[in-house]
C-alpha cells in the first residue's frame, strides 16, 4: 500500500491534523510503530504510546485530548478501531486484487466463461462449463469442478476443492484447504449388516459475501441444495452436513458441526465445538456457548444456550454452581451419617 495521509483521511472520512502528503505503506501496533506505518488509539491504556511512537500516522477519536506532544500525523474519526479495521480491509483488498492473469501450468476446460480481471494461479484446475465472474481470484492448486459458478470478486485460496455444480456468489472468500460439494454422509443399512451409499445428487450454494475458514467442509445435498445464506462467516475446521441451511449473517466458530437437514436461523452466534443433531430447526438470533450439544429444535428467538445437553444459560450456570458445591455437600452428608451412627450406638 502506497498512499498519503490526506488520501486516507478522505477514504475514511476523518479530519487530518498534520502533513497531508505523509506517505503510508504499512500498518502497525501503536507500541510497535515504524516510520511509514499507520496505527490507531482506541484504548486509554495505550495512550502513553502515542507520545513516543515512531509510526507516521495515528487514528484518534474525536473525543481524544492530548496530554503532550505527538509527532505522528493524526487523523480524527468517531471510532478509531472501526476506522482502522476498514482501512485493513482496503489494504488487504488492494493486495489481493492486484493479481491478474494466468500462471502456468494451469488447466481450463471447454465452454468455460472467464470475466475480466481474473487471476488463475499455477497448477489450478478449472473444469468444463464453469463461469468465473469479474475479478475472481483462483489461487495455486485450487480445483474447480464442472458446472461451477463463482460470482464477481470472490477469492478462492490455495488448495481449495470446489466440486461440480457448486454455486458461489459475489464477494465470497474460501480459505485454504476447504472442500465444498463433497457427497453428504448418507448410507442405507442392508440386511446383511453392511451399508449402501445413497447417491448425493444435489449441490452447495453460497450466497453473496460468505466467508469459509481454512479446512472447513460443506457437503452437497442429497437432493436440492445445501444453502449458506448471505453474509455467513464460518471459522476453520467447521463441518456442514448435507441439506443444511444456515441463515443470513450467522457466525460459527471452529470445530463446530451441523448434521444433515438442520436449519440454522439468521444472525445466530455459535461458539467453538458446538454440535447440532440432524433435522433440527434453530430460531433466529440463537446464541450457543462453546461445546454446547444441541439435541432439539429451538423455537424462541434470541436465546442464549449452554451445556451438553443444552439448557438455557441461567439453568446452566445454576447447575455448574451446584456441581461446584457437591464436594461440600458430600462431606456434610458423610458427617450426618457418622453422627447418626454414633447416636444409634450410644442408644
Amino acid at each position: 500500500m502506497h498512499i498519503t495521509t490526506g488520501q486516507i483521511a478522505a477514504l475514511i472520512g476523518g479530519q487530518l491534523l498534520g502533513n497531508p502528503d505523509q506517505a503510508i505503506n504499512n500498518v502497525c501496533k501503536l507500541n510497535d510503530g515504524k516510520p511509514g506505518a499507520i496505527s490507531f488509539l482506541a484504548n486509554a491504556d495505550y495512550e502513553q504510546y502515542i507520545y513516543t511512537t515512531t509510526a507516521s500516522a495515528v487514528l484518534v477519536a474525536d473525543t481524544f485530548v492530548p496530554k503532550g506532544e505527538i509527532n505522528a500525523v493524526q487523523i480524527v474519526v468517531k471510532d478509531p478501531h472501526a476506522a482502522f479495521v476498514g482501512l485493513l480491509e482496503q489494504y488487504a483488498k488492494l493486495q489481493e486484487m492486484t493479481k491478474v492473469g494466468v500462471e502456468e501450468p494451469s488447466y481450463i476446460g471447454q465452454n468455460t466463461v472467464v470475466g475480466e480481471g481474473v487471476y488463475r494461479g499455477a497448477f489450478s484446475y478449472i473444469g468444463h462449463n464453469v463461469t468465473l465472474g469479474q475479478q475472481v481470484k483462483i489461487h495455486p492448486h485450487a480445483y474447480i469442478g464442472d458446472n461451477v459458478t463463482i460470482g464477481d470478486g470472490s477469492i478462492i485460496h490455495p488448495g481449495v476443492r470446489i466440486l461440480a455444480n457448486t454455486v458461489i456468489g459475489k464477494g465470497c472468500v474460501v480459505n485454504a484447504g476447504c472442500t465444498i460439494g463433497t457427497p453428504g454422509f448418507g448410507y442405507q443399512p442392508q440386511a446383511d449388516g453392511t451399508y449402501k451409499a445413497v447417491p448425493q445428487l444435489g449441490n452447495v450454494v453460497l450466497e453473496d459475501y460468505v466467508e469459509v475458514g481454512a479446512n472447513t467442509t460443506i457437503d452437497r445435498a442429497t437432493m436440492g441444495s445445501t444453502l449458506i445464506k448471505q453474509g455467513v462467516k464460518l471459522d476453520n475446521l467447521v463441518q456442514v452436513g448435507h441439506n443444511v441451511t444456515i441463515g443470513q449473517n450467522t457466525v460459527m466458530a471452529s470445530q463446530s458441526g451441523i448434521a444433515g437437514s438442520t436449519t440454522i436461523g439468521a444472525n445466530c452466534i455459535i461458539g467453538g465445538q458446538v454440535g447440532f443433531s440432524d433435522h433440527l430447526k434453530i430460531a433466529d438470533g440463537s446464541k450457543f456457548g462453546a461445546q454446547t450439544g444441541v439435541h432439539a429444535s429451538i423455537t424462541n428467538a434470541d436465546q442464549l444456550w449452554m451445556g451438553s445437553p443444552m439448557m438455557p444459560i441461567k439453568e446452566y450456570l445454576r447447575s455448574v454452581l451446584h456441581v461446584q458445591r457437591l464436594d461440600k455437600l458430600a462431606k456434610r452428608v458423610n458427617q450426618l451419617e457418622q453422627n447418626e451412627k454414633q447416636q444409634q450406638t450410644g442408644a
